[in-house]
């Protein structure tokens, strides 16, 4: 039987606020200036799902939104880019969370969370869908909803049972501090973690990328992959590791640069890719999203990312 979703993504869903270009001299006792602030949806899930879509790609997403304007926003998003959101589950009391945050003009970002960035769901009761794709990407591990041991565990075994391919996608904690010996059981089940090296650093402890490639392949996932911004990405396993540079442009935004990444990476292996022409395809598509603000809003199509390969991939 043919599997109903090329991939489903689960994990975090929110708003971004982006202020780009903020001054911190006031104007004012009670007022400041920025040269631009947008509204955008955002969150690894609903970013990764979009990415996935626009990519030619039956992707799923499997997350909780508030019954408010803010979850309204980003179910319409989703439906606007063709996103399948019959997994979408939309629970009372449950508050969508808005992040706010400042990009520099560099491309680079600080945020602000709130306690709705806590907020309890539980897609361990949902994993029946799993038999239904033939890939998970699991967003914003060590964040909620994948900030609780137990969750992460009941996920990702179910996926493997289910015979699909795990990919796990990190986030730096904000308001529960796991370990990775906090979820070791977890990290043998999962075929590709993809944290960024601020991300990798911080649960590692390490300052080479190839250290801290080893130390997490030292618990047991299978292939690990650090995005290093402008420098390319990492690829490592028991048997290659290989550095892939990045493309070479100017960046407005990162905002969703990563998540753009997975996205891209996770679509081509399933087409049937190599793992380094994935990772040189996952490259422009990060590289794609940081040319306009908003993680959804410079990434078009499949064809748009081989043009750009085409362009700058010899340069």
């Amino acid at each position: 039987m043919v599997p109903k979703f090329d991939l489903i993504c689960t994990g975090m869903a929110l708003v971004d606020s982006i202020i780009k270009g903020f001054d911190p001299d006031p104007i004012s006792a009670s007022g400041y200036r920025a040269d631009s602030g947008s509204l955008n949806v955002g969150g690894e899930a609903v970013n990764e799902s979009i990415a996935a879509s626009k990519l030619s790609m039956h992707a799923g997403i499997l997350c909780a939104l508030g019954n408010d304007g803010a979850g309204d926003l980003v179910e319409n998003e989703l439906r606007k880019n063709g996103v399948d959101i019959s997994l979408l589950v939309r629970p009372e009391g449950h508050q969508t969370p808005v992040t706010t945050m400042f990009v520099r003009d560099d491309g680079g970002r600080q945020s602000i969370t709130n306690r709705a960035h806590t907020a309890n769901f539980h897609p361990e009761r949902y994993t029946s869908c799993f038999h239904d794709t033939r890939a998970l990407i699991l967003g914003s591990l060590f964040r909620a909803p994948f900030d609780d041991p137990e969750i992460i565990f009941d996920v990702v075994k179910d996926a493997k049972e289910a015979g699909v391919l795990v990919v796990a996608d990190t986030k730096l904690p904000n308001f529960r501090f796991l370990t990775l010996d906090d979820i070791r059981d977890s990290l043998p089940m999962i075929d590709y973690i993809t944290p960024n090296e601020d991300e990798a650093r911080h649960f590692t402890g390490k300052e080479n990328p190839e250290e801290m490639a080893d130390m997490l392949l030292g618990y047991g996932v299978r292939n690990v992959i650090i995005k290093m911004g402008g420098k390319g990405c990492l690829y490592r396993n028991s048997g290659e590791s290989v550095m892939l540079p990045a493309f070479e442009i100017d960046a407005a935004d990162a905002t969703g640069a990563g998540d753009n990444f997975v996205a891209g990476f996770v679509s081509e292996l399933i087409r049937g890719s190599a793992v380094i022409d994935a990772l040189k395809f996952a490259n422009a598509c990060g590289a794609i999203c940081t040319t306009a603000v908003g993680a959804n809003t410079a990434l078009k199509s499949r064809e748009q990312v081989i043009r750009f390969i085409d362009e700058y991939g010899n340069e």
